[in-house]
């Protein structure tokens, strides 16, 4: 029973991304659809999914309790971040890919596909294990990974940290989620109108992410994917490595659903900034791309192997 409603989940979510993709089909959404897509996700509908979701669900000791949790993403992707740093030589990445492939190996697409897969796989309950490793992707992503990237394009010139960096670790999610936790530890209770209108466009989130995931497809040109050892390498990472990793340090007084989370969050494919992040500091921006889009598509048949072996 519980397989299958596992792979009815992943059914929900493939039949929301054909969606997506037969849309562009019809000629009813085209390419710059996605980016209205993707603002209305991160700047609109997850953080109103933060502020309904925790007024409705949860209070100040049970919020206490989860961030227990906090150290195990970090020390997840800390270990994955060092995994990528060795593979990284001995499969020679050539130069001016290498820091890309580093950040593309160690981090996920935790928030934007991270959460509707969870939300579509394990219910709302998931969402305060969905942000927990969010804070340390985040984290990660916009200091050690956005790094690293940078050095494809500026070399030794590249700051890890700087105003820049702060600016775009605080993102609309992470405001809504600090916002929707301080009301929370603070015992302040939203107004009915304003509660109603956070689910509401709350609930957009996973249609319109996993929409956005099909027009992403609808538009890629196969013929312009490589598959060379790096991309093997980054699909190894995303879908074996860290998965694994997380797995190991989830063992014993984790609870199951936490574990769950963490695991599908970490073998979630490439984070989908790689590509904008990898163009402002003129790095290999194409190379990131197809890897988003490569592993974007493998998700799709990751997800319910995942789902299956954590049944």
């Amino acid at each position: 029973m519980v397989i299958l409603n596992a792979l009815e989940s992943v059914l929900s979510i493939v039949i929301m991304v054909s969606t997506g993709y037969f849309l562009c089909y019809k000629k009813w959404l085209g390419q710059d659809s996605s980016k209205a897509f993707s603002k209305l996700v991160c700047n609109l509908a997850i953080p109103c999914l933060m502020i309904s979701q925790f007024e409705e669900n949860f209070n100040k000791d049970k919020l206490i309790s989860m961030a227990r949790g906090l150290y195990i993403p970090f020390a997840s992707m800390a270990i994955c971040y060092v995994i990528a740093v060795v593979i990284s030589k001995i499969i020679k990445v050539k130069k001016g890919r290498i820091g890309t492939f580093r950040s593309m190996f160690f981090v996920s697409n935790s928030i934007f596909i991270g959460l509707p897969v969870n939300m579509a796989l394990f219910g709302t309950k998931s969402i305060p294990d969905v942000l927990l490793y969010y804070i340390a992707n985040t984290s990660f992503f916009w200091t050690l990974g956005a790094y690293e990237i940078s050095r494809d394009g500026q070399g030794d010139t590249a700051r890890i940290f700087s105003f820049d960096t702060l600016k775009r670790i605080i993102s609309p999610p992470l405001i809504g989620f600090v916002l929707a936790s301080a009301l929370v530890l603070l015992n302040v209770h939203v107004p009915k109108f304003l509660l109603d209108t956070c689910r509401y466009f709350g609930n957009l989130t996973t249609p319109l992410a996993m929409i956005f995931i099909g027009i992403t497809i609808y538009f890629v040109n196969f013929k312009e994917l490589e598959f060379g050892k790096d991309v093997l390498a980054i699909l190894l990472g995303r879908f074996f490595v860290c998965p694994v990793i997380m797995l190991l340090l989830c063992r014993g007084s984790v609870p199951t659903l936490m574990k769950n989370v963490f695991v599908i969050q970490a073998a979630m494919p490439v984070m989908t900034n790689t590509a904008i992040v990898s163009r402002n500091y003129n790095a290999d921006y194409k190379y990131a791309t197809v890897n988003t889009v490569v592993t974007t598509i493998a998700s799709l048949a990751a997800i319910p192997i995942y789902m299956l072996i954590l049944s």
